[in-house]
């Protein structure tokens, strides 16, 4: 075969591959084969991923026909070496001949800086692409991340799902093979219903197309995802209707069909007594429907289905989606008429049957603690102790219902609806859903002031007791979400904000616990877990670590001061005497260490001892700063204390171009040590700037 560049098809026919891992496989196949491709010299162009629920295909564009040729070069022993003064080969000679499997007239010599050697050169013929492909294929397959794989029939081959066909071809070349116990063949299959039989590829770069066109499958999940949502919005719009439409079901849909088809379909709206988290849930979650809205954002009593199927009969498949609903719906009224026959509080005592941890008791002690930490943060969120303790000991009831045991993912939302049927003080029916915000980065924070106060409580408790017990997250292993409530008590912090030691907050979630049951050191432990969290939360925006560990290195814990101080450290690193007075108080920091001060009383300079006009100048100025920047910083304007302390430049570059700080004489040593400690000491009211890169 002549060197020519082709497309290159690689298709993997199974049974349904489970949808949310379709789009992940497909990326990792795309991954995986293209740097086999790499990893192999082969010349490659485009890759297209296609992905259905039947399927996981690559088309790769202008792919070389066969791997370049290589030479390979072997150095020898140096010719001085490899002869004695007859001219006759030696041993050495001999044997490296050997080696390479030639005689020593084969061999050439090659001269460098160094002296002359003996080399053997040969050349290796490239092997042509297709005979590298189904061995490729397989190796890229297996490394594919599938938690559990399946076997079937008498082979050994193993796989996500049962293989029923591969199709391979370069060009129009049709590339033999055996993958994954299935023998390779120059044919696809279309849909299920409308074109199960055989679909022959004649080109590589046709195969979409084909599958478009004869096979009523649309390959692409891109293009599928498009098509879905097009759909949805256009039936719609005929009935002056909105979709409401979840990325995330979306995705999932795109992953279940192959030819998709939108259903309008109705149902009773006396079901739109049930609350629409109930409602969307149910069709969302188990029948991956779209639910609709009216104009005014009220939920209306239509959904949108997608078929996998262009049926001629689409009232039919319109009423079959319509009579699967309805029992689900039946279910859910069930349960919130069940749920409301009684006050939310009667559920309580439901809640000491309930196992949180083993160590830390049941979930009636969690919401007893809860409410005990929930009434200490009262005053700081300027909110009634007697409202936060009783939404503390509601927080978890709706847990034990009905319809929280069929949704879980509605906990919470539902506590809201049966604390507002029971009565309850608004404060305290908004905290019982606002406690769980937020749940995912980016979602929006408790508004209420009960909210925020169950929210933190529940979180501090969690992260004290569980840490207390030994339960740390290591890994990728978090299964009490330890990370995402750290985050999430920082954010309510920092955002909201919310002046709050956080230090002080832990020792009182610590408090609740039974005398023995949490590990001494573990207030400081978890402080530090949570402190650490911050480093990513400001990387997300854009902040340098170094700004964070400046101000940490201050020992702050109150988290919205630190975040007032991050960014002032933020907006400083920018002005034009930052880099020096950066290296200043690094030089500081560093001469203070090696004097071990730790153990010295420095006390104030004084100026009586100072023998230059550098340490003068300096000395006068820290004095008058100090009393500059002290309204500054009880304004907690750190941006503003940190401009006036750059003014320290000129006096503090003076300072260590004049005078030699680590002279013998003790009290001017000391002395000139207590000046510099000064210096640091002003900075460290916001931060420690030696931390700046």
């Amino acid at each position: 075969m002549n060197d020519r560049f082709d497309d290159l098809l690689l298709e993997v026919g199974t049974e349904e591959l489970p949808p949310t891992a379709l789009k992940g496989l497909s990326e990792a196949l795309a991954s995986g084969f293209s740097a086999r491709l790499v990893d192999r010299g082969i010349a490659f162009g485009d890759v297209e991923t296609y992905a259905s629920p039947r399927r996981l295909g690559l088309v790769v564009r202008r792919v070389a026909s066969r791997q370049p040729d290589q030479e390979l070069v072997r150095r020898g022993p140096a010719v001085s070496a490899s002869f004695d003064s007859d001219g006759q080969a030696t041993r050495a000679a001999q044997g490296f001949a050997r080696s390479c499997g030639v005689g020593i007239e084969d061999l050439e010599r090659e001269r460098s800086d160094k002296g002359e050697w003996l080399v053997f050169r040969s050349r290796s013929v490239g092997a042509e692409t297709v005979a590298l492909i189904p061995g490729m294929l397989e190796e890229a397959l297996s490394a594919l991340p599938i938690p559990k794989r399946m076997r079937w029939g008498e082979g050994d081959a193993e796989f996500v799902r049962p293989v029923h066909w591969v199709c391979l071809l370069y060009g129009d070349l049709p590339i033999e093979g055996r993958v994954l116990g299935v023998d390779a063949r120059p044919e696809t299959f279309g849909h299920r219903f409308h074109h199960p039989s055989p679909i022959r590829i004649e080109h590589a770069g046709d195969y979409p197309d084909r599958l478009r066109e004869l096979g009523r499958v649309e390959p692409s999940m891109e293009r599928r995802r498009e098509m879905i949502a097009e759909q949805v919005a256009l039936v719609c719009a005929q009935e002056g209707v909105k979709p409401q439409v979840d990325s995330n079901l979306l995705d999932e849909v795109t992953a279940l069909v192959e030819w998709p088809s939108a259903v309008l379909g109705r149902f009773d709206d006396g079901f739109l007594e049930v609350p629409p988290e109930v409602l969307i849930e149910t069709m969302q979650k188990h029948q991956r429907y779209f639910p609709v809205c009216r104009q005014d954002g009220s939920l209306d009593n239509r959904f949108v289905a997608i078929a996998n199927i262009e049926s001629r009969e689409p009232e039919q498949v319109r009423a079959g989606n319509e009579r699967v609903i309805r029992p689900r719906f039946a279910d859910a009224r069930f349960f919130w008429e069940q749920d409301r026959k009684g006050p939310l509080e009667t559920l309580f005592p439901k809640l000491e049957a309930v196992v949180f941890q083993d160590r830390l008791g049941s979930l009636a002690d969690k919401c007893r603690r809860i409410a005990l930490l929930s009434k200490s943060l009262a005053g700081v969120l300027d909110v009634a102790p007697e409202l936060v303790e009783r939404a503390a000991l509601l927080g978890k009831c709706d847990l034990v219902t009905a319809m929280v045991y069929e949704f879980p993912s509605l906990q919470g939302t539902m506590g809201r609806y049966y604390a507002a049927h029971g009565g309850e003080d608004p404060c305290i029916v908004a905290a019982l859903e606002e406690q769980y915000r937020p749940r995912f980065a980016g979602d929006t924070l408790p508004k209420s002031p009960c909210g925020r106060a169950l929210g933190l409580a529940d979180r501090l408790d969690t992260l004290v007791g569980i840490f207390g017990v030994g339960e740390r997250p290591t890994g990728t292993k978090d299964p009490y979400g330890l990370r995402r409530a750290s985050i999430a008590v920082l954010r309510i912090l920092i955002e909201t904000p919310i002046e709050l030691d956080l230090k002080v907050a832990l020792e009182q979630a610590a408090s609740a616990f039974p005398e023995g049951v949490i590990d001494s050191g573990t207030v400081e432990i978890v402080l530090r877990y949570m402190l650490d969290r911050l480093q990513g939360y400001y990387q997300d925006q854009g902040i340098p670590e170094d700004r964070v560990d400046a101000v940490l290195a201050t020992g702050e814990t109150d988290p919205s001061r630190i975040d007032l101080r991050v960014r002032a450290v933020h907006r400083f690193r920018d002005l034009p005497a930052a880099e020096s007075l950066a290296a200043a108080n690094k030089r500081i920091r560093n001469l203070l260490v090696k004097a071990d001060c730790a153990g010295l009383d420095l006390g104030r300079p004084e100026p009586a001892l100072f023998e230059s006009v550098a340490e003068e100048r300096l000395w006068r100025r820290v004095e008058a700063l100090e009393e500059e920047v002290g309204p500054l910083l009880d304004r907690l304007d750190f941006s503003g204390a940190l401009e006036r302390l750059a003014d320290l430049r000129a006096e503090v570059d003076q300072l260590f171009e004049d005078v030699m700080v680590m002279v013998d004489e003790t009290a001017v040593r000391n002395n000139r040590l207590a000046l510099l400690a000064q210096v640091l000491s002003i900075f460290r009211r916001v931060a420690d700037i030696s931390y700046l890169r």
